[in-house]
């Protein structure tokens, strides 16, 4: 898969130099979605930026008129998935999407820090998906997760008790989750 195709979309804070999407995007060229304040993360802002950037990447590959780019989401990443698409007419340039720990921003204590976050789309995705949910994080139960790719269509993996699946989690550059972008640049 070309570096081109895999765009990562960091959640709240953006991710640090050992994070995974950090060294992925060190080791293999995939492109990282700058947005305008990781600090106070407005959905219209985010979802504004996403679709330039998809509409960029269109515009340099003509070859992605067909489906052709992946969407690596974390976090809150994994919410801006979900708003983008549902409000998006770009939808067709996406093959897929691995949206790994969403964020909740209805937990009581991110509620006054994400308010344009809430509601969360409640939109199924129109490409496949995979979420990756883990049993201990500290910012969305599983069971919230679980619901998140039922309402999405994703394809729901319980991934353990890895933490928020970040750099905390110990991974690394997490090869298990770059097979599973492989696979999904794969599918047809």
């Amino acid at each position: 898969m070309t570096a081109s195709r895999v765009l990562l979309l960091p959640g709240w804070q953006n991710s640090g130099a050992a994070h995974w999407q950090s060294l992925w995007e060190a080791e293999n060229g995939y492109l990282r979605v700058e947005q305008h304040d990781w600090m106070r993360p407005l959905r219209g802002d985010w979802v504004a930026r996403l679709e330039d950037v998809v509409l960029e990447q269109a515009a340099a590959s003509p070859q992605l008129a067909h489906p052709g780019l992946v969407l690596v989401a974390h976090s809150l990443g994994c919410l801006l998935v979900a708003a983008w698409a549902a409000h998006s007419r770009n939808t067709a340039f996406i093959k897929a999407a691995l949206l790994v720990a969403p964020g909740d921003p209805e937990r009581v204590e991110l509620r006054g820090l994400l308010t344009s976050w809430s509601p969360v789309t409640q939109h199924r995705l129109p490409f496949q998906s995979r979420l990756l949910g883990s049993q201990n994080d500290p910012y969305c139960s599983l069971a919230r997760a679980q619901l998140f790719a039922q309402t999405w269509g994703a394809e729901f993996i319980d991934y353990g008790q890895k933490g928020h699946i970040n750099a905390d989690s110990g991974l690394g550059s997490w090869p298990d989750g770059q097979a599973m972008v492989s696979a999904l640049g794969r599918t047809k």
